[in-house]
């Protein structure tokens, strides 16, 4: 039995507003500033939330409260939306490129609504209302529109509670990676980074620092000759293709969220990831800070995919000489990643950066330890390692399972009580 009571969205709103203009900061000057590019990834991290100044009274007007739905109205974009939840940061403003929905409380349950508003069936009308121009976008009035199938309301929370379960155990798995992730770096300034600096501030010097690239580690790098997809529909040929975009998603154990493209097998046999491999992105956006980011490869990572591992043109593989060196070079290049050692190295304008990566992984000279305490390292932290990798697959099946389920609940097909 399917849902019979249709409804537009503006419709069961109290309240319809456009965001509030002004320039984002690092600094914290005020309340978090929400925006297009924090609700457009597959999760939105309020760590690289940027804040922004604000009066009192606009303060009141802009910010969000729980239950309040954001939704992106211009720019590839279009559409995105994101839900405040009771977790979230409690100061918090949006941008002008957002409009924010509140709902009528009476009539639908917001975090349902927030559920709907992730569905195919909005994506489909999004991409209909927005299409056919080079700068998609979408009012707020024509996104308003959107028909919605609308249970009872006491349905609505047994739906949006099955639903928001499996989002909770979701996100704790990501803060158990964060927490790990941070546990790998910790080791990796006491056992590198503050020896090398307490030695050199104290002038001794040690056989197990020395001055050395990258080359001491890598092999080389390859990348940047693969070609366009070739759309004939011959799943034999079906490959993943990794752009620097999609590293935060293999991050995070979202590896569907890459695409899939079509490629002549001959563009990949021989460049195709293998253990210990690390992917570095070398073509980012400014407002993401992306260029400089990395991930590595390794037997979890590679079962993340259904398909065969390749990478466009935006990213670099660098081969590693052994693969008990891959956590040691990744976590050193995460370092200087988060240190803005890249800074430096980065050229480019209109919003795209390029990183040097030749210049950084063959030319400058770095403290590098001695192989005896990088394979001490490797041992150390392949715990850790192995499980950020677990709870990443853990993560697919219960976004698997959630992305199954939410069709079937948003139309009535599967039906749930309070």
């Amino acid at each position: 039995m399917k849902f019979s009571n249709k409804v537009n969205l503006a419709d069961l709103c109290d309240d319809i507003s456009y965001g509030y203009t002004e320039s984002a900061c690092k600094d914290e000057v005020g309340p978090k500033f929400l925006r297009i590019t924090d609700i457009s990834g597959s999760r939105l991290e309020w760590r690289n939330v940027p804040y922004c100044k604000i009066s009192d009274n606009n303060l009141i007007k802009y910010k969000l409260n729980p239950g309040d739905i954001i939704i992106a109205r211009t720019g590839a974009t279009t559409g995105a939306n994101y839900t405040i939840k009771n977790s979230d940061p409690r100061n918090v403003v949006f941008a002008s490129y957002l409009i924010r929905y509140k709902i009528n409380t009476n009539v639908a349950y917001p975090f349902f609504i927030g559920f709907v508003l992730q569905s195919s069936n909005w994506k489909e009308y999004v991409e209909a209302i927005s299409g056919g121009s080079a700068q998609p976008g979408a009012n707020a009035k024509q996104l308003g529109s959107f028909e919605i199938d609308l249970p009872p309301l006491s349905e609505q929370k047994a739906i949006a509670s099955v639903l928001s379960s499996l989002d909770d155990k979701i996100d704790l798995l990501h803060r158990q990676n964060e927490t790990l992730e941070k546990m790998v770096e910790t080791l990796f300034r006491k056992c590198f980074v503050e020896p090398y600096k307490r030695y050199q501030s104290e002038g001794i010097i040690i056989d197990e620092f020395q001055l050395e690239t990258f080359l001491k580690w890598i092999s080389e790098t390859v990348g940047g000759e693969w070609g366009k997809e070739v759309m004939d529909n011959d799943f034999s040929k079906a490959a993943i293709c990794l752009r620097g975009t999609d590293i935060a998603d293999l991050n995070s154990g979202l590896a569907e969220k890459a695409p899939i493209r079509f490629v002549k097998p001959k563009k990949f046999e021989n460049i195709e990831p293998q253990n210990g491999d690390i992917l570095i992105e070398i073509s980012g956006g400014t407002e993401t800070q992306s260029t400089g980011r990395t991930t590595y490869i390794n037997d979890e990572v590679r079962s993340l995919f259904d398909y065969e591992l390749v990478f466009s043109n935006f990213c670099r593989l660098i081969k590693i000489k052994d693969f008990r060196y891959s956590y040691f070079v990744y976590s050193y290049l995460q370092y200087l990643y988060k240190q803005d050692e890249f800074f430096n190295l980065e050229n480019g304008s209109s919003g795209i950066k390029n990183l040097d990566y030749k210049t950084l992984l063959f030319d400058l000279k770095f403290p590098m330890p001695s192989e005896d305490l990088v394979l001490n390292f490797h041992d150390t932290v392949e715990p850790l390692f192995k499980k950020i990798n677990k709870n990443k697959l853990q993560i697919k099946s219960l976004s698997k399972l959630r992305d199954t389920l939410l069709p079937k609940l948003m139309s009535g097909e599967v039906r749930v009580k309070e």
